[in-house]
């Protein structure tokens, strides 16, 4: 047995999912316009192992998501990540949080393209081919009505940057998939577990998130 904590606070959804070799045993979230990841992580954290019988002794790794995202929930995620397995002396575990994004739809072909809304009109996106491979570089991107002509193939559209574009981006190669809106824990569980039997884990003391862009203070 594998049990793999996962650990989703890179968007407004604070997501908390408990794995057993890749498969998801139990996913708790909630997704709330002021950010509740402070208060409901750990709360979240302690519901998942308590209601199914576990403890932290149970773990054999904690995953979580890595970016690019909000500033303040990649850090709250991360810190609670990296304290888990410090104390527990367990590995730690980074999934690629776009990637969560696209593992939400399933498609025959064209390219998914996941967009975190990054304010205004930009969006941290990255390409993902139907196997869910990284055919792109994550970006930070500014969207207007010109973007990604020079793509021939179907684009498939998921997150919460993509609603603002739909009257931007016309054309029929374009197609929207408005029910899927943040990336989730549960999809971290096969994601996870690859991870983990590959032993691909990251420095529980010097890994840091994934911001993409410099964080910025203005006065």
């Amino acid at each position: 047995m594998a049990l793999i904590l996962n650990i989703e606070t890179a968007t407004k959804n604070c997501s908390v999912s408990l794995s057993d070799d890749g498969k998801t045993i139990v996913c708790k979230e909630v997704a709330e316009q002021n950010f509740s990841h402070a208060e409901k992580l750990h709360l979240f954290i302690a519901e998942v192992l308590v209601e199914n019988n576990f403890g932290f002794s149970d773990l054999k790794a904690v995953a979580v998501s890595q970016g690019p995202g909000s500033y303040t929930g990649l850090r709250i995620g991360v810190s609670s990540a990296k304290g888990l397995c410090y104390a527990l002396n367990i590995p730690l575990i980074a999934i690629d949080t776009l990637q969560l994004l696209a593992k939400q739809i399933q498609i025959e072909n064209g390219i998914i393209l996941p967009m975190i809304d990054a304010r205004r009109m930009e969006v941290f996106t990255a390409f993902y081919d139907k196997n869910y491979n990284q055919i792109r570089n994550v970006q930070a991107e500014i969207i207007d009505e010109n973007s990604y002509s020079e793509i021939a193939e179907v684009l498939h559209l998921v997150g919460d940057g993509t609603a603002k574009f739909e009257s931007t981006l016309t054309h029929e190669k374009f197609v929207f998939h408005p029910a899927v809106i943040f990336p989730s824990a549960n999809e971290m569980s096969q994601l996870s577990f690859e991870k983990f039997q590959k032993q691909e884990f990251v420095d529980v003391a010097y890994f840091e998130p994934f911001y993409l862009k410099d964080f910025l203070i203005i006065k």
